[in-house]
């Protein structure tokens, strides 16, 4: 028998003063970690096939259960790490490349926690939000530099086709097939509610949820999984996807045991056959090829959706940026580096990309600079927590957020980075039809408009804080900003001041 040199990484601890044996843990848990053995009315765990989903934990009805970090241990040492002691036995193990989910964890900085927001007082005073009138409506697309007028010195609507958002958050890219089709309900019907938009990823759309159109940006990527005329017009915009922040320069893939059913049908591709996106679309390979597709588009949808094109947060993102600006797209996204996915291979996750503050500071001020900023719309995402990232992203220069973890948050999810394991026991990661249910849309979307409620609110008070009452007076207003323990170069690239700093 091998040696295994691997400890689980967290243990089940069990009050058996308090377990009473019902059996609910052993019942919730997809990855069977507790039993019950009869001959002594006992529960008892494997720690090594714990995930840290905390679904025992919330649904043990004496409180019995706690999972704690292992405190096993390897002889200290600053450079070999047990972290990377571990990940090393695994590939010793497996031979594989090491998959992660849910975003990079490692410790980098977090640049909008080291960035204030203003607050006016006596000369600018502020702006009650709840007697005053406050507006957080957004308009995404292309912005004519020039206003036409006729004969008559009316004047002409030249305006693009425009995306319009009651608040600047918008629900990212989740596929369904990557998502429980539970989850993607949710998404759609709180988009619907709030009045905001959704992204169907790139496994197309079911065909329950055309009814929501109107609140759908429907995405092509490089497998061009479920892509047909029908789709392309379903929803209101239609997204290019050429990266994403947590596993820039490579595709996707979606394993074969998630391609079942109406996922298989939703994206046209056989059962139980691997879904592969490859790294680069094999049409573009210049900023030419990518204005063909998105001109071929906007052909095939009349003209009538704008177009995005989404990208990583990479060390030249602003120069890419500048070319998409020219390439005919409405929009641009930019996904920072510690944005989440359904299973990344964990070196790319950790060590590739940028963080999305500095890659909007940076594309912002490129497109202002060569006076084409009003070309396109900027959207960001990869790691959006809180009201106040949103309020200090528009301040950078961003006219909307994607959202994407802090969503699956609020359906129940905890982060227990195993997603890629198809058996999510919040029924949000899975395709497992006793799992999906776990999840209720009817509760489901309920959550996700109050998270999205309270942020609004939020955002409105903040912004009143400042002595502003609309989303457009605060995009770019990088004045409103101050940084605290930044130095001078990441200040630079901010465009920000230091904190104590007068204008």
């Amino acid at each position: 028998m091998a040696v295994n040199f691997l400890y689980p990484d967290y243990e089940v601890a069990r009050n058996y003063d308090r377990c009473i044996s019902c059996r609910a843990c052993e019942r919730q848990c997809a990855n069977e970690v507790h039993e019950y053995l009869e001959d002594s009315n006992k529960m008892v765990c494997d720690d090594a096939k714990c995930v840290n989903c905390h679904r025992c934990v919330s649904l043990c009805p004496t409180r019995a259960l706690k999972i704690v970090k292992s405190n096993n241990t390897y002889k200290e040492n600053q450079n070999w790490t047990g972290k990377t002691i571990n990940e090393l036995y695994r590939q010793a193990n497996s031979g594989g490349v090491l998959l992660s989910s849910m975003g990079n964890p490692e410790n980098y900085p977090v640049y909008f926690d080291k960035i204030l927001i203003n607050a006016s007082q006596v000369t600018n005073p502020s702006i009650d939000p709840l007697r005053e009138p406050m507006e957080t409506k957004v308009f995404l697309g292309a912005k004519p530099q020039d206003i036409e007028r006729n004969e008559k010195g009316q004047i002409v609507n030249n305006l693009p086709p425009q995306i319009s958002l009651s608040m600047p958050i918008m629900f990212s890219a989740m596929s369904y097939g990557s998502i429980s089709y539970n989850a993607h309900e949710s998404l759609a019907r709180a988009a619907e509610k709030l009045g905001i938009l959704y992204n169907t990823g790139e496994g197309g759309l079911h065909e329950d949820f055309y009814r929501y159109g109107k609140n759908t940006i429907v995405q092509v990527a490089s497998g061009r999984f479920g892509v047909h005329p029908e789709y392309l017009n379903s929803g209101v915009a239609v997204e290019i996807k050429i990266g994403q922040g947590a596993k820039p320069g490579i595709g996707g893939h979606l394993p074969g045991a998630k391609i079942v059913g109406d996922i298989s049908r939703t994206r046209m591709i056989p059962e139980r056959s691997d879904a592969i996106s490859p790294a680069p679309h094999h049409d573009i390979y210049s900023i030419e090829d990518l204005r063909q597709l998105v001109f071929s588009l906007k052909e095939a949808t009349d003209y009538k959706k704008p177009v995005i094109v989404k990208i990583a947060a990479v060390h030249n993102v602003a120069a890419i940026a500048s070319g998409i600006a020219r390439s005919g797209a409405d929009i641009i996204a930019i996904d920072g580096f510690r944005g989440g996915t359904g299973a990344a291979p964990t070196r790319i996750r950790d060590h590739v990309g940028i963080p999305i503050e500095l890659a909007l500071a940076g594309v912002d001020k490129r497109l202002r600079d060569e006076g084409i900023r009003g070309n396109v719309s900027l959207v960001i995402g990869g790691s959006i927590r809180s009201s106040a990232d949103i309020v200090k992203a528009v301040a950078l220069g961003a006219d909307c957020v994607y959202i994407a973890t802090s969503a699956l948050l609020a359906l129940g999810c905890h982060l227990c980075r195993s997603c890629h394991g198809g058996k999510c026991n919040w029924g949000i990661a899975t395709q497992v039809p006793e799992l999906v249910k776990r999840l209720n849309p009817d509760i489901g979307y309920k959550r996700l408009v109050n998270l999205l409620t309270a942020w609004q609110h939020e955002i409105m008070e903040m912004m009143g804080g400042m002595g502003i009452n609309s989303i457009e007076s605060l995009r770019g207003n990088r004045l409103m900003l101050r940084g605290v323990g930044l130095n001078e170069k990441e200040l630079e690239i901010l465009g920000i001041k230091h904190a104590g700093e007068g204008l």
